[in-house]
């Protein structure tokens, strides 16, 4: 079973996160590794309220059902597993990611688990995926994110397409989640791809 890393921060649009745990656990091949920041558990309440409990955490409370497929991590366990270069992923994905959280990763700063297994990522050249979510950009984000690009991390930001004629804020938000899983070479049916019939 390939292992995968789920970070959520306190970014705008939560959502993303939700949706990608949502679709992750219907891939039978793929063992989660989830690790939510204090802002995203409060991004998760502001926006959907979701009531997450990072010291005692459910997964229904998150996704409204339970999986053996994901393991949780709290976001202070500097011990935990994915910390460690030694366990080995095929990469993370971090989503929604605050500028925050890419400034410190760019910076090669660790306060949090998020923080620390993303840097483990790059030391390790692993794929590591970062889906901010801001708007406008200044000069310091367009600055960390070019440096992080430079390092081979892709920087995807939630700028959903409409070649796929979006009917839904549902239809807009499977559009980034299908574009983030493909860096992973993970299919899914969330969207119609360009080209299909239609």
């Amino acid at each position: 079973m390939k292992r995968i890393i789920v970070g959520i921060t306190g970014a705008s649009a939560v959502i993303y996160g939700v949706r990608l745990l949502e679709t992750l656990t219907r891939c039978d091949d793929y063992e989660i590794h989830l690790t939510i920041s204090d802002s995203g558990a409060r991004a998760l309440w502001e926006e959907l309220q979701l009531r997450v409990d990072l010291d005692n955490f459910r997964l229904e409370s998150l996704i409204g059902y339970s999986s053996d497929q994901v393991i949780y991590h709290h976001q202070s366990d500097i011990g935990a597993s994915i910390a460690s270069g030694s366990f080995r992923t095929v990469g993370m994905i971090v989503a929604p990611c605050s500028m925050g959280t890419i400034g410190s990763i760019a910076a090669g700063i660790s306060r949090n688990l998020i923080q620390r297994a993303a840097d483990v990522c790059i030391k390790e050249r692993r794929k590591l995926v970062l889906v901010p979510r801001e708007t406008p950009l200044s000069p310091i984000h367009l600055e960390n994110m070019l440096k992080l690009s430079q390092m081979g991390v892709v920087v995807l930001p939630a700028m959903p397409g409409f070649y796929h004629f979006p009917k839904t804020v549902d239809d807009m938000i499977n559009f980034v989640i299908t574009k983030t899983l493909d860096q992973f070479d993970i299919d899914t049916d969330l969207i119609q791809r360009w080209k299909e019939d239609l």
